[in-house]
């Protein structure tokens, strides 16, 4: 019987890495410089493809389907 991911420590790892941390940093920066930081308004720097295009709700932003949660996506494996 294969053994059960740990989704709680793969995700807090993926967050703690310096790529997470410069692209969370960006996105806020850019939410700060435009004003919608922290105002309620529910919308969020939308990362298209990498990019900050813009602002969108938060609800459509952080739901939309990436390559790696994609059907059938190809994932890398994790070292234990």
């Amino acid at each position: 019987m294969p053994k059960k991911r740990n989704y709680k420590k793969e995700y807090k790892k993926f967050q703690a890495s310096t790529r997470a941390k410069k692209r969370r940093a960006a996105l806020n920066k850019y939410n700060r410089k435009k004003g919608t930081y922290g105002n309620g308004d529910g919308l969020d720097a939308s990362h298209r493809g990498g990019k900050i295009v813009g602002f969108e709700k938060a609800s459509k932003n952080r739901g939309r389907a990436e390559k790696s949660r994609k059907k059938g996506s190809k994932r890398r494996k994790t070292k234990k």
